[in-house]
């Protein structure tokens, strides 16, 4: 069993840090989450975090003494901060801890949790050690096994999310877009200074969704998509958690969209129910941006 804890330990550390390695561009505005919001010290820091994390790879596979125990410091204090920015009201929000794709969720600081757990129960040898040299490689060769297989079924998770990313631009419709609802186009939104975008992106993009909106759940894979783009900075915002920023955007109901210029400024809006129409808005926002001005028909 502290063969196979260690294997576990170093393929979660490795993958920790590869994803925050590769997918850099998107990982280190994720941090803003936490509130750190300058770009050069964001850069910093998720330097600091995937050398950390490769370290503590390589002291675990090395058999370090002290490393297990690192570990379990490591990932308290993700799950601390974690914590911190769930009670912060930022569900939802980039958090950087496998690349820039993934999202702070209530599971967050639990999953943390787990892995400073495994991390003590190799620090304090509560596992048994394999009887053998033959045991011990049958063991990790099993542990290799079940990643193999765990890497495979998210391969299979990530296919099925594509298939539905390409159901969801069938539609050839473009958003439907009421100058009576939402912000006022071509003027400056006060709530938009909360997306923190990188020194790459050249729009910022709103998503009103809501917990009780099937359509919204639907539209993940759509949103996800679209928030892959490093020109773009994506923010959810939601109907519960923000409330007020709802009202101020007077957004009519959920999924809705608004996309603004670095500034702020609302460039388009409107009712979205497919990728196609979430991408309609962004080219219309780009179109105008273009022109220099906006040319609306009502």
């Amino acid at each position: 069993m502290t063969t196979a804890l260690s294997v576990w330990l170093v393929a979660i550390l490795l993958a920790a840090a590869a994803l925050k390695a590769l997918q850099r561009d998107r990982a280190a505005p994720a941090l803003a989450t936490y509130g750190i919001h300058r770009p050069s010290v964001q850069r910093a820091i998720l330097l600091l975090l995937i050398i950390a994390e490769l370290g503590l790879a390589g002291a675990v596979t090395a058999g370090a003494r002290w490393a297990p125990a690192a570990v379990a410091a490591l990932f308290l204090g993700f799950a601390v901060v974690t914590s911190a920015a769930l009670l912060a009201g930022r569900a939802g929000q980039p958090c950087a801890c496998f690349g820039g794709a993934s999202r702070l969720h209530w599971w967050s600081p639990i999953r943390c949790i787990g892995v400073a757990l495994l991390a003590t129960a190799l620090a304090l040898r509560w596992m048994p050690s394999a009887p053998s040299s033959y045991d011990a490689w049958l063991t990790a060769g099993l542990s290799v096994s079940l990643l193999a297989i765990v890497g495979l079924g998210l391969a299979v998770l990530a296919l099925a999310r594509e298939v539905g990313v390409l159901r969801l631009a069938m539609s050839g419709r473009g958003a439907l877009e009421i100058l009576e609802e939402g912000p006022e186009l071509g003027l400056a939104q006060p709530w938009a200074g909360s997306t923190h975008a990188s020194p790459r992106a050249l729009m910022l993009l709103a998503i009103f969704t809501s917990e009780g909106c099937p359509l919204c759940r639907q539209l993940a894979p759509a949103v996800a998509h679209v928030a892959g783009d490093p020109l773009l900075a994506v923010r959810l915002f939601d109907e519960a958690a923000d409330s007020e920023v709802f009202g101020e955007a007077r957004v009519p109901g959920s999924p809705y969209a608004v996309a603004m210029d670095r500034n702020g400024v609302a460039l388009a809006k409107g009712t979205f129910n497919s990728l196609a129409q979430l991408e309609s808005i962004l080219a219309t926002a780009g179109a105008r941006a273009r022109e220099g001005g906006l040319t609306v028909v009502a």
